[in-house]
């Protein structure tokens, strides 16, 4: 089983920088979408960011939109979530997810349309 692993969470100040990376377990698996979902205390998971790796359309949640950038290197199997402009309402634990086939556009913000998933990683934007 494939498994996804997060990094780069860290407690950050208001207006400050992060960048959180995602690893496949297995050089091998070969995604055609991923994305980053984020969860705050009681609340449900939420999108953030999705990019389609078969035609490299991204999609962002509104909020985040100038904000953050969804990006991925191949050589190292591994995406990226970019964040600037961080403030308190970014803190969450951050999950990685990806899917091996195609999402609808429709259903790129649903977490049940991603089969793989990384236990994520905390980001904390506080003073």
């Amino acid at each position: 089983q494939v498994q996804l692993v997060e990094s780069g969470g860290e407690l950050v100040q208001p207006g400050g920088s992060l960048r959180l990376s995602c690893v496949a377990s297995e050089d091998t698996f070969t995604a055609n979408t991923m994305g980053w979902f984020r969860q705050a205390p009681g609340k449900e998971r939420e999108f953030v960011a999705a990019l389609r790796l078969y035609d490299g359309n991204r999609y962002y949640k509104e909020s985040v939109k100038g904000r953050f950038t969804i990006s991925r290197e191949n050589a190292k199997n591994t995406m990226y979530l970019q964040m600037h402009s961080l403030n308190p309402e970014d803190t969450a634990v951050y999950y990685c997810a990806a899917n091996r086939n195609r999402i609808i556009t429709s259903a790129l913000r649903r977490p049940e349309s991603y089969g793989y998933w990384g236990s994520g990683t905390q980001v904390t934007v506080s003073s």
